[in-house]
């Protein structure tokens, strides 16, 4: 009986009726199957990895030159899926690393931490702004990592951990902290300093790991320019960088082999990059420009830094706190003999230490991007 119509139905009809609905729920069953091998979830590659080191200042020295920003070097790791970005430290943070930041598309309170090479003015003035921003908008607890204090064989002390504890005692005094903690009293008491996690380390002649996240790995070692002087290598799965900071030989003048560091070389042994701070030979006491010659003798020349790269196999060079700045008639308060230099200078002097490789002559957000697209 059909019970659409109360109309009796053979039993053919009946067969062939529950055929049909055998066949069609098999025929759904095979599609199903088929279905869920189709949309079955394909193996995706891996994100590759990958460095981004930018020059956010290249200014040398105390003085002030055409708009750049003091020295300071920002490493950025992680893979082409966050653009290099899941790690940013910033080495050195010079005059106008907070203007130099936000070209990059970051705020200070995106930075992961901030290593010191030396307590020169020149890489160091920019942290108040940093903090005190960094401190306006509640940002998280930062990693300051520096050498201890070291003692001068003048006799006085230079000391990254009190510099970082007093960073801000101007905006204390001046009333500032106390009035914008009226307006939220989210904001930490202390001001920028509360934000402050110094980490600091003695450094020695050998490569000490000195900070550490994930796949990063910071070393540091000792190097000769100031008392306390360290020279940095970050490690990655995407390659390695050495800032190098104003190191020189510890032979303070000639006759000598060489005016970079031992040590920086040690540590950049197969590094994909040098980042350090360069003076060209036209500044040297034999050229007349009166630049003094304690100052010339403690900075690694740019020929120098040719042929240790050289040595050390490194792929690129990046020229940074540049004596004399490009362009400039005047390094500080000295002539520079022949008139202003240009980049092919810079070049000619670390060809002539005979370097191969890539060479970068520093100007304020210059970029190397590992791998290199």
């Amino acid at each position: 009986m059909d019970s659409r119509t109360n109309v009796p139905i053979s039993r053919r009809e009946a067969l062939s009726a529950v055929g049909g609905v055998n066949v069609r729920r098999f025929s759904l069953a095979i599609a199903l199957v088929v279905g869920m091998w189709v949309a079955a979830p394909v193996p995706m590659a891996e994100a590759a990895p990958c460095l981004i080191v930018t020059l956010t200042g290249t200014q040398s020295g105390p003085s002030v030159f055409n708009g750049q920003a003091g020295a300071g070097t920002l490493v950025r790791y992680g893979d082409d899926r966050n653009d290099c970005a899941a790690m940013k430290l910033q080495f050195d943070t010079g005059r106008g690393t907070n203007m130099r930041l936000p070209q990059l598309g970051l705020s200070p309170d995106q930075l992961h931490a901030i290593f010191f090479t030396h307590m020169h003015g020149d890489h160091t003035e920019g942290l108040a702004d940093i903090m005190m921003l960094r401190w306006y908008f509640k940002g998280p607890k930062i990693d300051i990592v520096c050498s201890a204090d070291a003692l001068s064989a003048r006799g006085f002390t230079n000391s990254c951990r009190k510099y970082a504890m007093h960073i801000g005692d101007a905006f204390l005094q001046s009333g500032e902290i106390a009035e914008r903690r009226s307006e939220d009293n989210a904001r930490l008491a202390g001001g920028p300093a509360d934000l402050t996690n110094v980490i600091t380390f003695e450094p020695k002649d050998e490569p000490q790991v000195v900070w550490s996240s994930g796949d990063v790995k910071v070393s540091a070692i000792r190097s000769t320019h100031t008392a306390g002087h360290a020279s940095y290598r970050v490690d990655t799965p995407a390659g390695s960088v050495v800032i190098g900071g104003d190191a020189g030989n510890d032979v303070l003048a000639p006759p000598r082999a060489s005016s970079t560091s031992d040590q920086v070389e040690k540590l950049a042994k197969g590094v994909d990059i040098i980042v350090h701070s360069a003076f060209h030979p036209v500044m040297g006491p034999e050229h007349g420009s009166g630049f003094p010659p304690l100052s010339y003798y403690r900075q690694s020349l740019a020929s120098d830094l040719g042929a240790m790269a050289k040595r050390v196999g490194a792929k690129h060079l990046m020229l940074t706190h540049l004596g004399p700045s490009l362009g400039a008639v005047i390094h500080n308060r000295w002539k520079v003999p022949g008139g202003p230099l240009t980049e092919a200078d810079y070049r000619k002097a670390v060809e002539a230490g005979g370097f191969t490789g890539n060479t970068i002559v520093g100007t304020d957000l210059a970029t190397l991007r590992l791998p290199v697209k």
